[in-house]
C-alpha cells in the first residue's frame, strides 16, 4: 500500500499531465518545455501509448527519440511518470498473435485500431508485455528524470471481461484452485436448478450469451476471475520493473466511474493509489460524485495521500453531450481532489491532439493555444498549487463510513433482480449527498475491515453480505457503533444464494427486523411516510416497499399507502451499546435528511454550519490543520475559520469570504 517512502522524489504538490510529444516534432517539444515551466509543471506522464514506437516489431527496441524527451525534460526540471505502453498493443502483435484478440460475450472477435489491451489470459500478451517492462526499466531506471512507473492505462477500460478460448482454459484453471472439486463448484453454484451440474472440469466455459439467463454465480466468479487476471497482468509487469527499479509504481484507477474492476484488492497491489476523474456532463452537480470519486481513492489507499491522475481541464469527448468547464471549474475541481487528500493533480492532456479519436478532448494547451482562457486557467492553477506545498502529505479524517463492495455491485448488477429502480450507485449517491450537503466527511470501507473508529457507519446498497461480514457488522454495532441499512441489503451471500433464514437474515440480531416480502413500486409509482421521529413529518418515497416485520426494532415510520399500507416503514434497534437502523424504502432528498437527523443524533455526529453550496474538508498536518474551501455558489459565502488564507498570504480572524465560485485554503496551526 501506499507509505510516505514511496511517494515520487518531487518537490511540493505534483503538477502536469499525459504529454505524448510522439504526436509533435521536435521544435514543439522545446516550446512546450518551456510553457510548462511558465505553468508550473513539475511532471509530466509519458509513453503511455507508445508501444509500437519502443518497440518496433517483436523484440526490437528504439529507445531514441524516449531518450532526447527524458533529457530534455530533466534539463527543464520537469519530472517524468514513465508509462508502460501495455494498453494498446501495435498492429505488430495483433498479426503475429491473432488468437490474443479479445471475444465478447455475444462472440464477436475484436479488432485492431481502437485502445485496449488483449486476452489478459493470453500467454503471448503476457510474455509481451513483461518485455517491454523489463526494457523499459532496465533502460531507465536511472534517469534522474524518472520518479514514478504507471503501469497500463485503466485497466478494464474499455476491455474487462473475455471469452475466447484462453480465457475459458484459464477460467477452468481458476476455479480448479478456487473449489478444488466439482462437488464444491456444484455446491457453490447451485448447479442443480435448471439442471446444470457439471461431471468434467472441461464442460465449464465462460458464461456466454445463452437462451436465457446464465448461472449468476457464475457470472459473479466470471467477474472475480477477470478482476484476478487484470491484476495478475499488473503484478506481472510491476514485478519487471521492480526487478531493475527502485521508483514506486502505480496504475490509474477509475473510482465512482467503472466497476470492472475491486480497487480494495488493487491498492494491496500499488505503492501509490492513482486516479483518473472525468465529470459526467449530464450531472447538474458533478462535484458530488466528483467528491465521492476522490474519498474512495483515499478510503482504498488506507488514508494516505494519492494521486489525481487525469482530468479535464474542461469538456471530454466521449459522452453523448460534452459540456465544457465553466470558468473557475478546473480550480475547483482540482482543489476539491486536494482537499480530499491528493497529493498530485494531474491532467489528460498536455496539449490537445490534431488527429485520432480524442482531438476535441480538451487540454492544457487547447487548440485555441495559449491565448484561451483555458490556458490562463492553467497557469493560474500552477501559480496557486505552489503556494501549497505545505499542504502535502497531511491527511483527511472522517467519522463516518459508507460500505462500498464491488462484488456486491457485480452480483447486483445481474439480471432478473426484482426492480430496475434499485440501482446501488444511485442508493450510495443518496446517501453522501446527504452527507456532502451536511458537510460530514466520509471514508468508504468494506463490511468486513476493522469500523471501530467510526461513530457512523451507512450500507446503502449491501446486496451481498457473508456470514462473516454480517457478524462484523453486528458486533460494530453491539459495541456502539450507529449502523444505517438500506433496502435490498444483506440479500445474498457470497455465492449469490440467499442467505438461509430468508431476506436480512445476517443482520437480524444487529436491526432486529425481518423482510417477509418485497413490494416493489410500477414505474413512477410514488408514496408517502409517516414519520414519527424527533420531528414528525409526512415523507415522501417511491420504487420500493417492503413487507417488514420488526423483532424487537422500535418503528420510527409506518408506510402510509402503497401495498405495505399500515406496515413499518424505517425502524431503529437497539443492540449491545449501539442501534442499527433499517430503512426499506427509496426516501426523497428531504426525507432522508429528516431521517438523518435523527441518525446523527443517534451517533453523536454533528452536521456543519457552513453556508449551503460552500464544500467545507478539512487536512490534518503535524502541526497545523488545513481547511479547504470550495464555493459552488454564485455569490460570494462566508467561512468561520482563523489562522493564514494560503493562496493569499492573508491573516484570517474568525471569518474569510470565499468569493463565487472562488476557492480558498486556510492554515490554522494547532496549540497543543
Amino acid at each position: 500500500m501506499t507509505s510516505p517512502d514511496r511517494w515520487p522524489e518531487i518537490r511540493g504538490i505534483a503538477y502536469g499531465g499525459d504529454y505524448t510529444p510522439e504526436q509533435w516534432p521536435r521544435e514543439v517539444w522545446r516550446e512546450d518545455v518551456a510553457l510548462m515551466r511558465e505553468a508550473g509543471v513539475n511532471m509530466v506522464s509519458v509513453g503511455i501509448f507508445a508501444w509500437a514506437l519502443i518497440e518496433t516489431s517483436e523484440g526490437v527496441f528504439d529507445f531514441a527519440w524516449l531518450d532526447e524527451l527524458l533529457d530534455l525534460l530533466h534539463d527543464n526540471g520537469i519530472s517524468v511518470d514513465l508509462g508502460t505502453p501495455t494498453a494498446s498493443p501495435p498492429a505488430w502483435f495483433f498479426a503475429d498473435h491473432p488468437d490474443a484478440r479479445v471475444v465478447t460475450r455475444d462472440g464477436v472477435t475484436m479488432g485492431f485500431g481502437a485502445r485496449g489491451m488483449a486476452s489478459h489470459s493470453s500467454p503471448a500478451y503476457r510474455e509481451a508485455i513483461v518485455r517491454i517492462a523489463s526494457a523499459l526499466a532496465e533502460r531507465y531506471a536511472s534517469h534522474p528524470a524518472v520518479v514514478l512507473w504507471h503501469v497500463h492505462n485503466e485497466y478494464g477500460v474499455p476491455v474487462g471481461e473475455d471469452y475466447s478460448d484462453q480465457s475459458v482454459r484459464a477460467f477452468r484453471g481458476w476455479l480448479r484452485d478456487k473449489y478444488g472439486t466439482l462437488n464444491a463448484l456444484n455446491a457453490a453454484w447451485g448447479t442443480t436448478f435448471w439442471g446444470q451440474r457439471y461431471g468434467e472440469w472441461h464442460h465449464i466455459g465462460a458464461p456466454a450469451a445463452a437462451p436465457s439467463v446464465v448461472n449468476p454465480a457464475q457470472r459473479l466468479d466470471f467477474a472475480r476471475f477477470t478482476d484476478h487476471q487484470l491484476r495478475a497482468c499488473f503484478v506481472a509487469e510491476r514485478d519487471a520493473i521492480r526487478a531493475h527499479a527502485p521508483q514506486p509504481i502505480t496504475t490509474n484507477f477509475m473510482a465512482n466511474q467503472s466497476w470492472t474492476t475491486d480497487m480494495w484488492a488493487w491498492a494491496r497491489e500499488v505503492d501509490i493509489v492513482s486516479d483518473d476523474h472525468y465529470l459526467w456532463a449530464a450531472d447538474p452537480e458533478g462535484e458530488v460524485g466528483l467528491a465521492i470519486a476522490a474519498d474512495l481513492s483515499r478510503s482504498v489507499g488506507d488514508g494516505k495521500p494519492w494521486i489525481l491522475m487525469e482530468h479535464s481541464t474542461s469538456a471530454v469527448n466521449w459522452q453523448p453531450r460534452n459540456v465544457a468547464k465553466r470558468p473557475g471549474e478546473m480550480a475547483r475541481n482540482s482543489l476539491t481532489h486536494l482537499a480530499r487528500g491528493a497529493d498530485a493533480i494531474l491532467f489528460f492532456q498536455w496539449r490537445a491532439s490534431r488527429s485520432g479519436a480524442e482531438k476535441f478532448h480538451s487540454a492544457m494547451i487547447p487548440h485555441a493555444g495559449t491565448t484561451s482562457r483555458v490556458w490562463r486557467e492553467v497557469v493560474e492553477l500552477g501559480d496557486a498549487l505552489g503556494r501549497l506545498d505545505e499542504v502535502r502529505g497531511s491527511r483527511v479524517q472522517a467519522e463516518v463510513a459508507i460500505l462500498w463492495d464491488f462484488e456486491s455491485f457485480w452480483a447486483q448488477d445481474l439480471e432478473w433482480r426484482p426492480s430496475v429502480d434499485v440501482s446501488h450507485a444511485e442508493q450510495i449517491r443518496a446517501f453522501y449527498e446527504r452527507l456532502w450537503r451536511d458537510g460530514i466527511t466520509v471514508d468508504f470501507a468494506l463490511p468486513g475491515q476493522d469500523l471501530s473508529g467510526y461513530k457512523l457507519v451507512l450500507a446503502p446498497a449491501q446486496y451481498l453480505l457473508s456470514a462473516a461480514d454480517a457478524a462484523n457488522l453486528t458486533r460494530y454495532v453491539e459495541a456502539g457503533g450507529t449502523l444505517v441499512v438500506s433496502f435490498f441489503s444483506a440479500i445474498v451471500d457470497e455465492n449469490d444464494a440467499v442467505h438461509p433464514g430468508g431476506f436480512v437474515a445476517p443482520l437480524r440480531d444487529a436491526l432486529g427486523v425481518a423482510v417477509e416480502e418485497f413490494l416493489p413500486l410500477r414505474e413512477g409509482a410514488r408514496h408517502a411516510v409517516q414519520w414519527t421521529g424527533a420531528a414528525p413529518a409526512t415523507l415522501l418515497a417511491d420504487a420500493w416497499q417492503e413487507d417488514l416485520v420488526p423483532s424487537g426494532a422500535d418503528v420510527r415510520a409506518t408506510y402510509v399507502d402503497g401495498p405495505g399500507a399500515g406496515k413499518p416503514a424505517i425502524t431503529r434497534h437497539a443492540h449491545g451499546t449501539g442501534h442499527g437502523w433499517y430503512i426499506s424504502t427509496r426516501l426523497d432528498a428531504a426525507g432522508l435528511r429528516t431521517v438523518m437527523n435523527d441518525v446523527y443524533a443517534d451517533a453523536d455526529v454533528a452536521p456543519s454550519v457552513h453556508p449551503e453550496g460552500l464544500e467545507v474538508v478539512v487536512r490534518r498536518g503535524d502541526a497545523a490543520d488545513y481547511t479547504v474551501a470550495i464555493n459552488h455558489r454564485d455569490g460570494d459565502v462566508t467561512l468561520a475559520a482563523s489562522g493564514v488564507e494560503l493562496l493569499t498570504g492573508r491573516a484570517v480572524d474568525g471569518e474569510f469570504v470565499v468569493t463565487a465560485g472562488g476557492i480558498a485554503v486556510v492554515r490554522t496551526d494547532r496549540t497543543s
